[in-house]
C-alpha cells in the first residue's frame, strides 16, 4: 500500500519519497520582495513576469496564469467554443482533471486509449474514432451514436513524455476540432523539437507541489492566439468590464493566480533547465540499473521526443518479475520507499458513468501494471542506489526485504 504519514509531519528518517518540490532559487527573495511590497493578491509585477517568462520559455506568444492547472483546463474549454452537449476526445490514461473539466462546462469526454510503446494518447485510436465513427454533418463532426458535435481534443502528455502530435493535428486541421494540450506533467519536454505548450491551439499547465517547478498551485494557459488569451485573462479575472463600477458582462471566474505564487514560479523557471537535465539523468540511472531485470521494463523515450520524465515509471511483468506491481508496491513501503500505480483509467471512473464505451486494454493493462519510482530533482545518488539495490534483491529472492 501507499506510504502515508501525518500532513505537516517530517517523513520518517530512511524514508525516500516518490516526488517533492525542489526549492534551492531566487524563491525566498521573491517572496519577501511581495510581502514587503504588501503586493499579495492577484495583481502584481510577478504575476506578468511568470506569465511573460513562461510563454517566452514554451515559445507561445501568450500566456495566461490561474489558480491551479484544472481552472486552465476549464477556461481553455471555454475559450476554445466547447458547448453543452459537445465532445471532446481526452486521454483515458491520466489525472481525472482533464475529464472534470469537459464536465465542468457541460460537454461530454470520449476517451481514449493510450499506445503501448510510450503509453500516450494513440493517434491511431484517434484516426479511427473521428473517421469511422463519426460523420461531417453541415460543416461539424457528429458522433454517429450519440449524435453530438465532436468539439476539441485533449491530449495529455502523460509522466513528462509528449503525445506524438502530427496526426493529432492533421485530423483537428481537416475537421475544424481544436486541440488543447494538458501538458501539466511536460513542461521542459519537447516533440520534434518543439516545447510542448507550443504544439496546438492552447495548451494547459499545472505547478503544483509534485511537478517539474512548483508555484504550491497554480496553472497557466499558453497559446498564439491573441483574442483567445484577451478572453481567457477576462474570464479568470471575474469577467470585470468596468473595474470602477464593477459591471459584469458574462460569468467569470476567480482564477487568477496570486503574486505570492507568481514570484515562487518565476524563481522556479529560472531553474528549469537544471532540473529538466537532472530528471534525465535520474532516468537514465534508472535505466543502466534495471534494464536487464526479467520482467521490469523502464519507460521509453521515442527518437522524435525528449522527455522531462517528469514520474519515472516502469511496467511489471508478475511472471517474469515474480510478483505483481501492488505487491511489489507493497514491499517497497516496508522498505520506506515510496511508489505509486498509475491512474485508474478514467473510462472506468464511477464519477464517468454514463460517456460513450470505448475499448481501452493498453491503458487498463498499464494501469494494473505500472509503478512510478522515486524520481524528485533533489534524489541523491545513494537514495537511487537503494531504490535500484531493493528491487534487485527482491527479484533475485521472490522475498520481503525489510530493512
Amino acid at each position: 500500500m501507499p506510504i502515508s504519514f501525518e500532513p505537516g509531519a517530517p517523513p520518517p528518517d530512511g524514508f525516500i519519497p516518490l516526488c517533492v518540490p525542489e526549492i534551492r532559487g531566487n524563491e525566498w527573495r521573491y517572496v519577501k520582495e511581495c510581502l514587503d511590497t504588501g503586493w499579495v493578491s492577484s495583481v502584481g509585477a510577478f504575476v506578468d513576469r511568470f506569465e511573460k517568462n513562461l510563454a517566452c520559455y514554451v515559445g507561445a506568444r501568450y500566456a495566461v496564469a490561474a489558480v491551479n492547472g484544472t481552472s486552465a483546463l476549464h477556461v481553455a474549454l471555454l475559450v476554445a467554443g466547447v458547448k453543452p452537449d459537445d465532445e471532446v476526445l481526452v486521454s483515458t490514461l491520466t489525472f481525472i482533471a482533464p475529464a472534470n473539466a469537459i464536465r465542468y462546462v457541460g460537454a461530454w469526454p470520449v476517451f481514449v486509449d493510450a499506445e503501448p510503446e510510450y503509453w500516450q494518447m494513440d493517434p491511431q485510436r484517434v484516426t479511427d474514432f473521428l473517421e469511422k465513427d463519426c460523420r461531417w454533418e453541415k460543416g461539424e463532426l457528429r458522433n454517429r451514436v450519440t449524435g453530438r458535435r465532436v468539439k476539441a481534443i485533449i491530449p495529455v502528455h502523460i509522466l513528462g513524455h509528449p503525445v506524438r502530435m502530427t496526426p493529432i493535428l492533421e485530423l483537428a486541421r481537416k475537421y475544424n476540432l481544436v486541440v488543447i494540450e494538458d501538458a501539466t506533467e511536460s513542461l521542459g519536454a519537447k516533440y520534434e523539437g518543439h516545447f510542448t505548450g507550443s504544439l496546438a491551439d492552447m495548451a494547459c499547465f499545472s505547478f503544483n507541489g509534485n511537478k517539474i517547478i512548483t508555484t504550491g498551485g497554480g496553472g497557466m494557459i499558453t497559446t498564439d492566439n491573441e483574442a483567445w488569451a484577451h478572453k481567457a485573462r477576462y474570464l479568470t479575472t471575474q469577467a470585470k468590464d468596468d473595474p470602477v463600477e464593477y459591471i459584469h458582462n458574462e460569468i467569470g471566474y476567480n482564477y487568477r493566480l496570486s503574486n505570492l505564487q507568481a514570484a515562487m514560479g518565476c524563481a522556479q523557471l529560472e531553474l528549469l533547465g537544471e532540473y529538466v537535465s537532472r530528471k534525465r539523468q535520474i532516468a537514465e540511472t534508472y535505466v543502466k540499473a534495471i534494464k536487464d531485470l526479467p520482467g521490469i521494463t523502464p519507460m521509453r523515450e521515442a527518437e522524435w521526443a525528449d522527455s522531462n520524465f517528469w514520474m519515472f515509471t516502469v511496467l511489471i511483468d508478475p511472471k517474469q518479475f515474480g510478483m505483481d506491481s501492488r505487491r511489489l508496491l507493497k514491499v517497497l513501503a516496508e522498505n520506506k520507499i515510496q511508489a505509486r500505480p498509475l491512474w485508474q483509467p478514467i473510462h472506468r471512473s464511477p464519477a464517468h458513468i454514463g460517456c460513450q464505451p470505448q475499448p481501452c486494454e493498453t491503458a487498463e493493462m498499464l494501469h494494473q501494471n505500472c509503478l512510478s519510482l522515486p524520481c524528485s530533482v533533489g534524489l541523491t545518488q545513494a537514495d537511487m542506489e537503494r531504490v535500484c539495490q531493493t528491487i534487485t534483491r527482491l527479484f533475485r529472492t521472490g522475498q520481503t526485504i525489510v530493512e
